[in-house]
């Protein structure tokens, strides 16, 4: 199925600026122009996005999902280096992932103390902690 610039901008939730920047550096060399010259995205289209915009969110940068990308048209010569670039990503996001989780710790300690306090209807300062 086709979709327009516009469609994907409302499924994705991307801006069509966003969309056309993305296109202009590299990062969706597979959309094809209907004989009107407007883009015209597939569903294989809307996958390279999420996989763009899951890169993206995890840290990795565009000129790094470039790098993948001519990769992935270079072919079976570069799989070495896609695994690798993903073994890398993964490692950043287990990074990200520990780090929340230590924030989330605090959090819990913070809502229940202030739960207890809430119930007691005082906070002893001796618990009160950074």
């Amino acid at each position: 199925m086709g979709y327009t610039i516009g469609q994907v901008a409302e499924k994705t939730g991307l801006s069509v600026h966003t969309l056309r920047y993305y296109e202009k550096e590299g990062l969706l060399p597979f959309i094809k122009k209907n004989s009107a010259g407007l883009r015209v995205f597939s569903d294989s289209d809307l996958g390279w996005l999420e996989l763009i915009e899951c890169l993206k969110a995890t840290g990795l940068h565009l000129k790094g999902i470039k790098q993948y990308i001519d990769w992935y048209i270079e072919g079976d010569s570069t799989l070495q280096q896609r695994l690798d670039m993903f073994k890398q990503q993964k490692i950043r996001v287990e990074q990200q992932m520990a780090e929340l989780q230590k924030h989330m710790n605090k959090i819990n300690y913070k809502i229940e103390l202030y739960t207890k306090a809430v119930k007691e209807g005082t906070l002893h300062p001796e618990k009160e902690t950074a």
